[in-house]
């Protein structure tokens, strides 16, 4: 481009230049606009896509709008970058049943000329393509790169991978530069995973690092199965050869190990304990020799990775030297020695710690035997043979005696490709003259090495008895057969071929093997059921340790991934093998093969067959079966007809004999709405997955089995019906007829439904009141004549009610009529079964048994009697003043003054404002609660029935349910809610004679019905009612609140079923509006009870018997729903102001410091010492505690920890905050009570004795301040210890602030330096705090082991019986052992 100076010394373009350049940009753009607009003209197809190769991907949509032009390849392209796949690897289908075509990926046809519809949706389906799942593309290209694979410089990251429907793996880690090099399928790789069954990636890599061993696998494949010798389920070897022919044959991604398990003698429960390879490498081998005994594989396990080594101490005097020549099967190095802080940084390093000999020197010298004195001598290990193939466990698993845990060293550790073990071996003569020939001891510790460096984790100290059960083998001692003549150094090079890497912590975490393959020389990692190629590179990031590249987090993430167990096999081409080929297998392996392919081909047909399988809910009214609706699931494959699915629903439903099978069919049918969609009328042939929309693992709909009699016809179900459940009301009876149902559609008007109607019911449609409930007491009158069904909110099911009569109710206002009082009864009334008590009132021990009895006797009854008789005129009094009071507004006021009715809705509000009550009415009413007033005298002066509340049932307060557990029960039923209807109409009730607990019969409870202008109010209580939870039924002026409150209430007796009823226990069937109060429910029950309401307690009962006190009075029953349970129990009822407290006794001194004594009632405005008062008698006669007022106090309980004493003139609910369920302590004095203030502080303290070990008992202290000088002089004038000496801490945790004597000297804040006791770290702020004391100057006892171990074992005794904290107790792991008779043997005590 051309360009000229600027009279700036700038260059810029040439005009001519400048507007040719704008000229060709502005031309490309105009050509790239009109692509876009032939682009956005061309017709679009929408493709969803379901992916059906994945359980966890059957549910997902792919979604594609692609231009109508698109050819098929690019389809398939677009769908294979969208779900991850490599193209070519998957098939892809119409989900159309009727044409299950797949699409042909080479032809070129766009996708209009395959048969897609633009503008519409498309379904396909993506499905395997040969019986092989799709490969997932890599995360670089999409698919798998060879040379993605070489690039070392490429970020890995070998670690656990999430594994799918398994337990314990690590969480999918989304950043790219810690992802799998090149994840590849079985195809690719070669190799079948293994699936982990919950935390069994232990075994998992394990059993792939045997499976990579040629000579291992080799040799399994050589034995031979005898099927009659052993069950092939319980024979390890077997599972093992199946195992690993699958490994090597099958074309599955992963295979099961369950079979392996279970030869094990394992249950489900095993695969949640994660255990240490390592020990399960020990005991499988174990469990192989003992199954191998008498085959030529006996000695397998010993040729192939046994060794010797020599456990040697010279004298460095004479030179004399013992020994002993012990196997192993494994070397264990040490990470990091005991005591110091560096690691070693390599295997070499740690081989040669392991084989450095040790000094033993003074207190540790050697008995010579050639000296026959104590020598300084040199003890050591030296190697005499290695192991074909040598395994070395880096043990990275120690303990931590300064936290008292388990730890895992993390410290990276180095180990080499080729090991030349050269240097290790002992090349000195065994038998030379200044050695000992010792025993070989071989045969007894084969697999384990004597020496410190060589413990194991898992070693018997632990009290855990490990390895192979052997209650069916012999205990014949293993007979070494002859080794291997001892290699040369120049032939000891071992090459590394498997790395078990463990990631996390000592506390749990994930296994995975890094194994090489002898065919190619290729590395792969075995994460479960992925299988991956990696590198030398990614071997190295197992050595442990933190590389330092991979950004803040890098160190604690990468270095709790390391290399646990390492397996290497001796560099000799005479021994060394190669892996078995298929053609090369024995003839019952082949045999073996050959099943296993049948097997597996079975299990491939099978899940086609699955694939294929339409899976649907399927319901029928059974017309036997109590005409229940019964379920069950209805199995169908896709191209079975309507016509045998309706076949296998039949025999499915158990119809046969009760209804012949013309006599059925299937429509669709919505359970949740209760509504029938369609029908399938001319269907019959139509195959079940065009009906049911193709095969999902859920639809949005189910079947219906249909059923008819002979006689009837089916009526067709058309889409776009709407069903209606029709319910006649018949205003006369007040009765609810039970639904008919009908089908109607949603843009007819309410004429033609009520025309629709009247056919069905055969009423008239001119008088017809139709009224639509939309949802729960939402009622709607339909009166538009031409009004759709659509717009009057008509939806798939629906409930109306209707009423066809020529009552004047027809005129009133709908919300005033009685057609909607009895549908808001009918909506708002539940069923209750109430359990009465079975101690009737008169045979309480407190009053006279019998009528005119020894006046003497009686005398205490009688003013019982009287103070009852009294306390019913008195309410009785009010009750009729308050009746007549609303007579007098009722009159004054009659627009809203409604009549009464005779019927079990009594009370209805009146049609007519005209219709008043007149005088017999009101007398009716008067008459029911004078024969109420006269059977409550004559039960309390005659018979006895109750007496005083206050007097009456002082055994009655706590039920037997709080007798059995006092922590059972709550006074307050969390259930109950509060209703917003709690300002209703009003109803009484109508019933049968009932035999009532004071031997009267039943009647009708009646009440006047509260006037419109008290509607809407609601009862407002003071805080401390609202804070308790417990609201009074009484008002200000001592009148019950109740009264005016009873809506619908009906009683009848009940006989109980089941018979649980025993012992006279009487049932009543209450039929009640569910917005009626607890308080006028109670009041309602009254004649049922026989004592008034203050006198029973009402108990909510829940499915599993468990019983909650319902308390709150003034709530409704809105909670409860049909048939609930309730058990009446006798017993005073809270008033306001009132709280249920749980009075506990403190000991202090005693082992169980806690005791419950007795349930009380406090209430709000009274003292402490009135409280004391009301307590006495009821210690004395329920707990034998005859207290003096002056020798107890009373005090603040936090669970079992004391608190604020309480004084004799604080006021409860002044002074003193108080709650439903409260719980107090009651403490008993020595002396008289010390605490006269609330500025004074009472401090709990215990003496610590170090030189007797021992902590003396509990004393109190009382402090006028909180200062810690007026503290220790305290304890110092208690104890006699000088104040220069004495020291303090205070107790840790809960009362008693229990510690083991074995810690407190050291454990313990000790004389912290503070002057005030409301300071950290001390907080001493309320009474009850624990401090402890001591002397400074006391030393602890001196104590031997045995004393120590003996104390160590009463102290863990006496704190575990206190249920406290023992110092540290070690996490139990369940030990691993594989069992060679097919299980464990359980104890039959043992469930």
């Amino acid at each position: 481009m051309e360009m000229v100076p600027s009279e700036e010394n700038q260059l810029v373009l040439k005009e001519g230049m400048f507007w040719s350049c704008r000229q060709s940009i502005f031309v490309e753009m105009k050509k790239r606009f009109s692509q876009i607009e032939n682009a956005a003209e061309e017709p679009r197809v929408l493709c969803i896509v379901q992916d059906t190769t994945n359980a966890k991907t059957v549910n997902e949509r792919l979604t594609l709008n692609l231009p109508a032009s698109t050819t098929l390849p690019k389809l398939f392209e677009d769908v294979a970058h969208k779900a991850g796949y490599v193209n070519g690897t998957f098939d892809l289908a119409w989900r159309k049943t009727g044409d299950m075509g797949s699409l042909d990926p080479s032809s070129e046809m766009s996708l209009t000329e395959s048969g897609f519809e633009p503008g519409k949706r498309n379904f396909l389906q993506l499905t395997d393509k040969d019986g092989e799942q799709p490969l997932i593309a890599s995360d670089e290209s999409g698919t798998a790169s060879s040379s993605g694979l070489d690039d070392s410089s490429q970020e890995r990251f070998i670690g656990p991978l999430p594994r799918d429907g398994t337990v314990g793996c690590s969480s999918d880690y989304s950043s790219p530069s810690y992802s799998y090099s090149s994840i590849l399928n079985k195809s690719d790789t070669g190799y079948v995973g293994l699936v982990n069954q919950a935390m069994t990636c232990y075994l998992n890599s394990l059993l792939q690092t045997l499976f990579m061993t040629p000579e291992f696998r080799n040799a399994l494949y050589n034995w031979e199965f005898e099927e009659s010798e052993e069950d092939p389920v319980t024979s390890i070897p077997y599972q093992l050869q199946r195992l690993f022919l699958l490994l090597q044959t099958s074309k599955k991604r992963a295979i099961e190990t369950t079979d392996v398990t279970r030869s094990f003698g394992w249950d489900s429960s095993e695969a949640w304990q994660q255990h240490d390879v390592q020990e399960l490498c020990r005991v499988m081998f174990d469990a192989l020799e003992q199954k191998w005994k008498q085959t030529e594989q006996a000695d397998l396990i010993n040729q192939l990775y046994q060794g010797k080594l020599k456990d040697y101490v010279r004298c460095l005097e004479c030179g004399y030297e013992s020994w002993r020549i012990d196997t192993y099967l494994d070397i264990p190095l040490v990470i990091r020695p005991f005591g110091a802080s560096q690691a070693y940084g390599s295997v070499e390093e740690a081989l040669q710690a392991f084989v450095q000999p040790e000094t033993l020197d003074g207190a540790n010298q050697y008995f010579c035997e050639r000296c026959k004195k104590k020598c300084d001598a040199r003890k050591g290990l030296r190697f005499l043979h290695f192991p074909y193939l040598l395994t070395l466990q880096l043990k990275r698993f120690d303990f931590d005696y300064t936290t008292m845990h388990r730890i895992k060293l993390n410290d990276r550790m180095s180990f080499p490709e080729e090991l030349d073990m050269g240097p290790f071996i002992d090349v000195e003569d065994e038998k030379s003259p200044q050695t000992e020939s010792c025993t070989d001891s071989g045969a007894e510790n084969e697999g384990s090495c004597h020496s410190d460096q060589m413990s194991n984790d898992f070693s018997a100290d632990d009290g855990v008895d490990e390895g192979i059960c052997l209650d069916s083998a012999s205990s014949t001692e293993r007979v070494l057969k002859p080794k291997v003549p001892s290699l040369n150094t120049s032939s000891l090079t071992f090459e590394l071929f498997s790395v078990m890497v463990h990631s996390g912590s000592a506390a749990g975490g994930h296994y995975y093997a890094c194994i090489k393959s002898f065919s190619d020389g290729q590395w792969y990692s075995f994460n479960d059921q992925h299988v991956s190629k990696i590198t030398q590179e990614d071997i190295r990031k197992t050595y442990g340790g933190s590389s330092g590249s991979r950004g803040y987090y890098s160190s604690a993430f990468a270095s709790s991934t390391n290399a646990y167990m390492l397996i290497y096999r001796l560099k000799d081409p005479s021994r060394n093998a190669k892996y078995l080929d298929c053609d090369d297998f024995p003839e019952h392996i082949k045999h073996l093969v050959q099943r296993e392919k049948e097997s597996e081909e079975q299990e491939k047909r099978q899940r086609e067959i699955e694939r294929n399988t339409c899976k649907i809910k399927l319901f029928c009214m059974h017309p036997v079966k109590m005409m229940a609706m019964m379920e069950n699931k209805l199995e169908v494959h896709k191209d079975k007809t309507l016509r045998e699915a309706t076949e296998m629903a039949y025999k499915l439903m158990e119809l046969d004999g009760v209804v012949p099978l013309d006599c059925c069919r299937l429509v669709k049918y919505d359970e949740f709405h209760e509504y029938l969609e369609r029908s399938y009328e001319g269907e019959e042939d139509t195959p079940m997955g065009l009906l049911l929309g193709g095969v999902k693992s859920s639809y949005m709909f189910d079947l219906l089995l249909e059923t008819r009699r002979p006689e009837q016809v089916f009526q067709p179900y058309k889409p776009g019906e709407v069903m209606v459940k029709v319910h006649v009301v018949d205003l006369k009876t007040d009765t609810v007829a039970p639904p008919v149902s009908i089908r109607a559609y949603l843009n007819q008007s309410i004429t033609e439904f009520k025309q629709l109607i009247a056919q069905a019911t055969e009423l008239s449609a001119e008088t017809m009141r139709v009224v639509l409930e939309r949802c729960y007491n939402d009622l709607r009158l339909l009166y538009v004549p031409n009004k759709t069904l659509k717009a009057e909110g008509f939806f798939r099911s629906n409930k109306v009610f209707v009423e066809s009569s020529e009552s004047p109710d027809h005129q009133v206002t709908f919300t005033d009529s009685l057609l909607w009082k009895l549908l808001d009864r009918h909506g708002n009334t539940i069923r209750l079964f109430v359990s009465l008590p079975v101690q009737s009132p008169g045979t309480n021990r407190t009053i006279c048994q019998k009528v005119g009895g020894d006046p003497e006797e009686c005398s205490e009854g009688s003013k019982v009697n009287r103070n009852s008789v009294e306390t019913i005129l008195e309410e009785s009094t009010e009750k009729l003043k308050n009746l007549s009071l609303q007579q007098q507004q009722g009159s004054s006021t009659s627009d809203s003054q409604k009549s009464s009715d005779t019927s079990d809705f009594e009370h209805i509000e009146s049609p007519s404002p005209s219709q008043e009550p007149d005088s017999s009415s009101v007398s009716a009413v008067v008459a029911v609660d004078n024969r109420e007033l006269e059977n409550r005298i004559r039960v309390a002066s005659g018979g006895g029935a109750y007496s005083d509340p206050e007097t009456q049932f002082p055994g009655e307060e706590r039920s037997d349910s709080e007798v059995n557990n006092d922590r059972s029960t709550s006074s307050v039923d969390s259930d109950i809610l509060s209703s917003s209807h709690s300002s209703d109409t009003l109803c009484n009730a109508d019933s049968g004679p009932i035999q009532l607990a004071n031997g009267l019969d039943s009647h009708s409870i009646t009440s006047s019905r509260r006037s419109k202008a008290n509607e809407g109010k609601k009862e407002t209580w003071d805080t401390a009612e609202e804070d308790s939870g417990t609201d009074s039924e009484y008002d200000e002026n001592g009148k019950s609140k109740a009264e005016s409150y009873y809506l619908y209430f009906r009683a009848e007796p009940y006989a109980q079923e089941d018979g649980s009823g025993e012992g006279g226990q009487k049932c009543v069937l209450v039929h009640v509006d569910k917005r009626i109060t607890l308080s006028a429910f109670k009041q309602n029950l009254e004649p049922f009870v026989g004592v008034t309401s203050t006198q029973f307690k009402v108990f909510r009962v829940y499915a599993n018997n468990q019983e909650f006190e319902s308390v709150r009075l003034n709530e409704t029953l809105s909670s409860f729903s049909d048939d609930n349970k309730i058990t009446i129990r006798l017993g005073r009822a809270l008033k306001k102001g009132e709280y249920r407290v749980k009075v506990y006794q403190l000991l202090v001194n005693d082992a169980e410091p806690c005791k419950f004594l007795v349930d009380t009632v406090f209430a709000k405005g009274m003292t402490v010492k009135q409280s004391k008062e009301e307590l006495m008698p009821q210690l004395k006669d329920q707990c034998k505690l005859d207290l003096n007022i002056d020798k107890f106090r009373l005090r603040k309980k936090t669970w079992k920890n004391p608190g604020t004493v309480f004084l004799d003139y604080h006021v409860y609910e002044e002074d003193i905050n108080i709650s439903s369920n409260w719980e107090v302590f009651l403490e008993v004095l020595d002396g008289p009570e010390k605490m006269k203030s609330m500025s004074q502080l009472a401090v709990l303290t215990r003496r610590w004795t170090p030189a007797q070990m021992k902590l003396e008992p509990f004393r109190e202290v009382v402090l006028e301040s909180s200062s810690v000088e007026e503290l220790k002089e305290k304890l110092s004038e208690i104890s006699g210890v000088p104040l220069e000496n004495l020291e303090f801490a205070k107790g840790r945790g809960t009362f008693p602030c229990d510690i083991s004597v074995l810690e407190i000297h050291q454990d313990l804040d000790w004389n912290p330096k503070v002057s005030t006791l409301n300071v950290w770290p001390l907080y001493i702020c309320d009474d009850g705090a624990v401090v402890f004391y001591r002397d400074s100057t006391e030393e602890p006892m001196e104590q031997s082991e045995d004393e120590r171990n003996e104390l160590m074992k009463r102290e863990s005794s006496r704190l575990l019986k206190t249920g406290h904290r023992v110092s540290y107790s070690p996490r139990k792991e369940k030990a691993l052992k594989i069992y060679l008779d097919g299980g464990p043997v359980k104890d039959p005590g043992q469930d």
